[in-house]
């Protein structure tokens, strides 16, 4: 069952991708309610909120933090913490399916399954070119080009679609 201020917390954004929640992002991770002497959101109450970063240094994570604050104050909790949980790590497979609509319905290109490493692997760093297999976000050809490993936002790259001349971002996986 989710509590009230989950609720809130859920319809947070993402201050780069506003066609996201927070939620659908999949960085939303726990909203804990502690009562206080009389009930949630009074004197003595607090909301903990656990949100991950989906690149380490990730510059959205104030807003985030800043934007999750001011809703739930705006909700009647006056106590309201926000901590940053780095365990386990921010998968591009937490994105919800509702988050991958939208964010094709933006012009988005959503990202595809991660990439598998064992866990206590070191991650082998390689680098040549990323191969992805995308579709162009508004015509859906398969023949796209990429134009920059890195976009506005470090989790994105930036494609040109040759058959109807559009250009695009990709949601990178990760």
């Amino acid at each position: 069952m989710t509590s009230a201020a989950h609720a809130v917390a859920a319809r947070v954004t993402d201050p780069e991708l506003p066609m996201l929640t927070l939620e659908d992002l999949g960085v939303l991770r726990s909203v804990e309610e502690h009562d206080g002497t009389g009930g949630p959101g009074s004197p003595g109450g607090w909301v903990e909120v656990a949100i991950t970063p989906t690149y380490s240094g990730c510059p959205a994570m104030a807003s985030m933090r800043d934007d999750l604050v001011h809703r739930l104050r705006d909700a009647g909790y006056d106590d309201v913490r926000v901590r940053v949980q780095l365990s386990p790590p921010w998968s591009s497979d937490w994105i919800t399916e509702r988050g991958r609509r939208a964010l094709a319905a933006a012009g988005y290109s959503p990202p595809g399954p991660a990439p598998r490493h064992a866990a206590d692997a070191p991650v082998a760093l390689d680098l040549s070119p990323t191969r992805r297999a995308i579709a162009c976000p508004r015509c859906g050809s398969n023949e796209v080009e990429l134009t920059s490993e890195f976009g506005a936002t470090a989790c994105k790259a930036l494609y040109r679609c040759p058959t109807c001349l559009e250009p695009f971002e990709h949601v990178k996986e990760i």
